[in-house]
């Protein structure tokens, strides 16, 4: 979900699957009350959901920008014929690193 769809889904409830885990955080004042105003603006949202869906859409959205980096390998082709190389840029790092954790969060979730 993109930062700019947050306010169709705030607006619809939201579920998932939630870590045990939890981080604090403290937020520039002016953050913060750009946090207070969604929360006022949106009853139904916690303060903390607001949090969460807010990271979740900055991480994918940084997810997205990450530069790709042709490598020398060639992966596949596309459907013209011509060739895709491998990507080598932070993608592929970042996308094993997601996984690693993804793996360890469902690890603690599945021992309580």
């Amino acid at each position: 979900m993109k930062v700019n769809e947050l306010i169709e889904h705030w607006e619809n409830n939201a579920s998932g699957a939630i870590t045990q885990e939890s981080w604090s955080i403290r937020l520039p004042v002016e953050d913060a009350a750009r946090l207070q105003a969604l929360a006022e603006m949106f009853p139904r949202r916690s303060v903390e959901g607001l949090l969460t869906d807010l990271v979740s859409a900055a991480l994918k959205d940084i997810e997205s920008g990450f530069p790709y980096v042709s490598g020398n390998t060639v992966i596949a082709q596309d459907e013209e014929g011509d060739p895709l190389y491998e990507d080598i840029g932070p993608t592929p790092r970042y996308l094993a690193l997601t996984r690693k954790h993804l793996q360890r969060l469902f690890n603690i979730k599945d021992k309580h």
